[in-house]
């Protein structure tokens, strides 16, 4: 889990995140104050802030990746390669390797949509294709802990709790579009998993090496990942269960209306930005 490798990629994750949050604050400081604007940030949730961050960091991606003319389809299949190599690494308990390839994952399925809006091939197919990556993509990841934690009943059952609830808030999501009334809001969506996830698994083996170097105890290092596992696992499985309730009670309300009164049927949905419609 601490092998000088793992270490070296969960710190270059933490220094990438760091100068892209110290960039983006000096570009929003110098907007505000040319603007004039008052700060309306202060109240911002942690989650919509780090994927204002992501999406500016990702924007001179955007134009290399149209300008070398690559596809969104492209994109999202390398990010599925990312998120597969990633549950491999998570298996073998090589958390630091595996946590950069899954930020690499996680940032795909954030530009694929950009490209295919910057490249105006937005498509009800490449969403589709986009949602069910990401569905994998997830089992990647819960999969390959779920390996590696085989042998801990505890931890075991923390995982899979985290991989149906994660399931569960998309499902939740998927139904209410299917149903034709509006998607309920909620916490814990695909961004905010991936970056607890993502944090819980980067932080292992530095915990871990710090730990280790300081004489402390061997299991210091799956603290992150209990924490983000139990996070993810509880809160999603709240959330989706509140979101069907919350869809029940709509189609309760509109299913005693006339037909004529009903929800207008929403179009067909193509490639978004962020491409999970959670």
């Amino acid at each position: 889990m601490d092998s000088p490798l793992d270490v070296l990629c969960a710190c270059a994750i933490f220094l990438f995140v760091a100068a892209a949050s110290a960039r983006y604050g000096i570009a929003f400081s110098l907007a505000r104050g040319a603007n004039g604007v008052r700060d309306a940030t202060r109240r911002t949730a942690v989650p919509r802030v780090a994927r204002a961050i992501a999406l500016s960091t990702l924007a001179p991606l955007v134009r290399a990746t149209t300008a070398l003319g690559v596809s969104a389809h492209t994109v999202t299949a390398v990010s599925f390669g990312a998120g597969a190599g990633a549950g491999v690494l998570l298996a073998f308990g090589h958390f630091g390797a595996a946590a950069l390839l899954f930020a690499m994952a996680s940032l795909g399925d954030a530009l694929d949509g950009l490209v295919a809006r910057a490249t105006h091939s937005e498509s009800a197919a490449g969403a589709l294709f986009d949602a069910s990556v990401d569905r994998y993509e997830e089992f990647f990841a819960f999969g390959g802990l779920a390996l590696f934690f085989r042998s801990s009943g505890a931890m075991l059952a923390l995982t899979l709790l985290a991989l149906v609830g994660s399931f569960m808030v998309s499902y939740g999501s998927a139904k209410a579009e299917a149903l034709h009334v509006a998607v309920p809001h909620g916490i814990m969506r695909r961004a905010e998993r991936a970056t607890y996830f993502g944090t819980g698994i980067a932080l292992a083996p530095i915990v871990a090496a710090f730990s280790r170097r300081f004489g402390g105890p061997l299991w210091a290092g799956n603290v992150p990942l209990v924490l983000a596992v139990t996070l993810i696992g509880v809160t999603a499985n709240v959330s989706a269960a509140r979101r069907l309730r919350d869809i029940a009670a709509a189609v309760s309300t509109y299913g005693s209306l006339p037909r004529s009164a009903a929800p207008a049927r929403e179009p067909v949905k193509t490639r978004v930005v962020g491409a999970d419609a959670e």
